[in-house]
């Protein structure tokens, strides 16, 4: 099977979604890149992902090559070091590395190898939200058939590099997706995030040099040391490298997940491939990244969806999983439903998201219930003034506050009718917030 050049993410997927063994892979090309990467330095790697402009596809966008070349090298750094990724996928509306995961297990296992490579790291960790089951079991399994290759082991295809890979269960808390938080809870112990610095380039797991790459970032890696950093730039649409999975969900006709150029416009992902709205709904507005993401409005609908565009609409690509807000959902019981996940999923560490956030929760539980107050909108919006990432130790309640701030801002009528009229109006549709 020939790779297509244009979705090299999602080229090995196949009908019926069942994976591809190790020798289906291979016949497929893969752990060609493997190979080629063996014959190169690590230094060279990281140049090559430097050239490619590949950024984080996690949400925080943050240059892939930076990352890995922030870890110590040379006689005196570390010799202990490790590549984590970030595998627990829980954000509000985001499925696209289940995808991934599921579909294509030696493509991510093949990432981990030559990413772990480039920072000389000899064990890896592939830290999957534990609901993710079937993800676990093709992920354990291709990892054993890997090593029957010799793609993993003490003697990686006679290159003297070694690496293990464990994949490990997440305990199933939205925080055990920040990075720092993450390393805490693969250490045993509560998931906490931590103060910054160190990062975590330089003391992250067990205090020793370690990389926490998502999913998707590190399934790129292959296709661009087999391809070249030219080729893989040659995919976008914007100054940034490579495709984008850009998942769509809400009242849209085709509600799925499409490999595209990063930087395809949101209206062409809306109108071309979710098909546009359902008979009889329209698109108010969107949350572009997934739950943590500011709301687009429609007059924005033409922007690009890559890093730099989406910043000018006052937002985020994110993990590029879109959920569309549509005229007939409250836009304030929808902003309920996403801050009590936020408030019930707040680790508690720090007083501002642990107590700020279920007062949030409250407010907006009373305005959709009819017993809001004048002073209320302005107490919300105290919180999306507060609640930023100077005051917190992590990035959950000002990820929190994006979709809240941009709220207040678009549909403050709709909020101001709540307490006017001490009543939801959308309760009294046929269809109400359902």
């Amino acid at each position: 099977m020939e790779k297509q050049l244009t979705a090299p993410l999602t080229a090995m997927i196949q009908p019926g979604g069942m994976p591809l063994d190790v020798t289906g892979y291979e016949h497929a090309g893969g752990y060609q890149a493997l190979r080629k990467a063996l014959a190169m330095t690590p230094e060279a790697i990281i140049a090559e992902v430097k050239r490619s402009k590949l950024r984080g596809r996690g949400g925080g966008g943050f240059p892939t090559g930076r990352k890995w070349e922030a870890v110590p090298a040379g006689p005196g750094a570390p010799r202990q070091r490790y590549l984590v990724v970030n595998a627990d996928e829980m954000e509000p509306c985001s499925f696209k590395d289940r995808l991934l995961l599921e579909r294509t297990p030696h493509q991510m296992i093949e990432a981990v190898i030559i990413s772990a490579f480039a920072i000389q790291a000899d064990i890896a960790y592939i830290f999957v939200r534990a609901e993710y089951v079937l993800a676990i079991q093709r992920l354990t399994r291709a990892a054993a058939e890997a090593q029957s290759r010799g793609y993993l082991g003490a003697n990686i295809l006679g290159s003297g590099f070694a690496l293990t890979i464990h994949v490990h269960a997440s305990g199933g808390r939205y925080i055990c997706g920040e990075s720092s938080a993450l390393l805490t809870a693969l250490e045993g112990r509560r998931p906490l995030p931590r103060s910054r610095p160190p990062r975590s380039a330089m003391s992250g797991l067990w205090g020793k040099p370690s990389v926490v790459n998502n999913v998707e970032t590190l399934c790129n890696v292959p296709h661009i040391i087999e391809r070249g950093a030219d080729w893989f730039l040659s995919l976008s649409r914007c100054a940034d490298g490579g495709t984008k999975l850009y998942g769509m969900s809400g009242r849209v006709k085709r509600p799925g997940l499409w490999e595209l150029p990063l930087g395809t416009a949101l209206i062409e992902i809306l109108e071309e491939h979710a098909g546009g709205m359902q008979p009889g709904y329209e698109c108010r507005a969107v949350l572009p990244g997934g739950g943590s993401t500011a709301f687009v409005m429609r007059d924005d609908f033409d922007v690009a969806m890559d890093f730099t565009s989406m910043r000018k609409v006052g937002s985020s690509v994110g993990t590029g999983n879109i959920l569309a807000l549509d005229d007939r959902r409250c836009p304030v019981g929808m902003l309920h439903n996403l801050e009590h996940f936020f408030a019930q999923e707040s680790c508690g560490w720090c007083t501002p998201c642990r107590d700020g956030l279920p007062w949030v929760e409250r407010i907006l539980a009373a305005i959709e219930a009819g017993e809001g107050e004048a002073g209320d909108l302005d107490t919300l919006a105290h919180h999306v003034s507060f609640l930023h990432s100077d005051s917190t130790f992590c990035d959950l309640a000002p990820g929190a506050m994006a979709p809240l701030g941009s709220a207040l801002k678009h549909f403050r009528a709709e909020f101001e009718q709540h307490i006017r009229e001490k009543r939801c109006p959308w309760h009294d549709t046929a269809e109400g917030w359902a």
